[in-house]
């Protein structure tokens, strides 16, 4: 199962949603998808889309996933890097209004220089960047409060 979560913020994400949609690869596996208040209804029915998620069932998906596909929000990130689940990131972009700032971006950058996750660009294929994912060994996260005061500094 694929988990794919996209925070809580006002803002819609649909730009994911038609990425998941057009898939190849996660044409034959089972997406749940936390939409938060993004308006989408799965056009097939292997995907389960639901609002809002509580903690115990958030949990439950986080898990039970194969791989997280995610915003760029750090609590997502911190969660799943906590749990050793390999996180594939979407950063809302400040130019498709889905966020005010690029700050998703530039936590995204960094965190994959360091190599504990793989961000999508806006001119890569999901497809090529999950098989990517699936191919890498990621350095296990560690909570690092000097790594997370650098990655404060620089954000």
């Amino acid at each position: 199962m694929i988990f794919v979560t996209i925070g809580t913020q006002k803002q819609q994400f649909t730009r994911l949603f038609d990425l998941i949609e057009k898939s190849n690869y996660l044409k034959d596996k089972q997406v749940i998808a936390q939409t938060g208040n993004t308006n989408y209804t799965s056009n097939n029915d292997r995907i389960k889309a639901v609002s809002f998620l509580d903690d115990e069932l958030l949990q439950k998906y986080l898990n039970e996933c194969d791989f997280v596909i995610s915003h760029g929000g750090v609590g997502t990130i911190f969660t799943a890097l906590n749990l050793h689940k390999k996180i594939l990131v979407v950063p809302r972009l400040k130019k498709y209004k889905e966020h005010k700032d690029n700050h998703q971006l530039e936590i995204c950058k960094e965190l994959q220089k360091e190599n504990y996750l793989l961000y999508l660009s806006e001119n890569e294929n999901l497809d090529d960047k999950i098989n990517e994912l699936l191919a890498t060994d990621f350095k296990e996260y560690k909570k690092d409060n000097k790594f997370l005061d650098v990655l404060r500094k620089n954000i």
